[in-house]
């Protein structure tokens, strides 16, 4: 699919892997709506990109709301016509090596909410008016490498990303039986330097705070915000130009697939799933990534 002058709507869109994304449309000179929850930031990402001269409409957003994100849609037609690329990539994550059960509600309510929930109501709001246009268009859906893997740690993230991955499949499979000109991608990226680290920044006061780590906790943390990988936007043209060639799974990291494999072994022989990547130790090929 050609993306040179098209438009592009991309939630989580004020850093990281959604800001890399808005870049790199940019350069293909699409035109851009900025979705994200954090206003200064939003605000800034707009000044810049149009410093460098793309047209960006920039419109705050929290993706757990249905509400915002039809308003965002509506938006997004009402200021271009059309919309014919869709990043559903807003994204939040905790302490990666926490158990599953010291997660509160509120921490479920949280990560579910941006990540799952934030994914649906873009599907919700875009789809059927995307379906409806006579040209083709295109849906990324932002999981990780985190969703094709098991181990310790990372319970609500991996749910999520999980969740992202089937609906895209099932997504594909629809879309094609409908005949529809719509087409799907789903981006499951390794390490990427962004901020998810500091998500909690984000964190809605209702929903509190997540509780204190352990110092082991705090170490894994700290290693982890010390980690290289790529940045925002080299994970950026990877996605756009998979996008651009048909690719329907897309990886920064080539292990992925490895991981990937090694799960489904042990599905295959019925054993329990393996530690696969522990985040306890040095982080690897399979630290998850940043969306938002």
């Amino acid at each position: 699919m050609r993306l040179d002058g098209k438009v592009a709507v991309i939630t989580g869109a004020a850093s990281g892997i959604g800001f890399g994304l808005a870049k790199q449309a940019a350069s293909r000179g699409m035109n851009l709506v900025l979705a994200d929850v954090e206003e200064s930031a939003l605000r800034d990402a707009r000044t810049q990109l149009s410093e460098n001269g793309a047209t960006a409409l920039a419109f705050p957003t929290d993706v757990r709301q249905a509400a915002e994100v039809e308003a965002l849609a509506t938006a997004a037609f009402d200021e271009f016509g059309s919309v014919d690329l869709l990043c559903n990539n807003a994204g939040v994550n905790l302490t990666v090596s926490r158990p599953v059960w010291e997660f509160s509600l509120a921490d479920w309510e949280w990560v579910t909410g941006v990540n799952m929930w934030g994914v649906i109501h873009g599907l919700q709001a875009f789809l059927p008016r995307m379906m409806e246009q006579t040209a083709k268009s295109h849906i990324l859906n932002t999981s990780s490498s985190a969703g094709l893997i098991s181990g310790p740690g990372l319970a609500i993230y991996k749910l999520t990303k999980h969740a992202i991955l089937s609906l895209s499949e099932t997504m594909y499979h629809d879309l094609k039986g409908a005949d529809s000109q719509v087409g799907v991608s789903v981006f499951c990226p390794g390490l990427v330097n962004t901020r998810i680290r500091d998500a909690s920044r984000n964190r809605p006061a209702p929903l509190g705070v997540e509780r204190p780590r352990s110092t082991e906790q705090e170490v894994v943390e700290k290693m982890l915000r010390e980690s290289s990988g790529l940045s925002g936007p080299e994970a950026a043209e990877i996605a756009l130009t998979s996008v651009e060639s048909g690719r329907f799974y897309i990886f920064t990291d080539p292990s992925t697939v490895e991981s990937a494999h090694q799960r489904l072994t042990g599905i295959e022989a019925g054993v329990p799933p393996s530690a696969g990547a522990t985040f306890t130790a040095p982080p690897g090929t399979e630290t998850p990534s940043s969306n938002e």
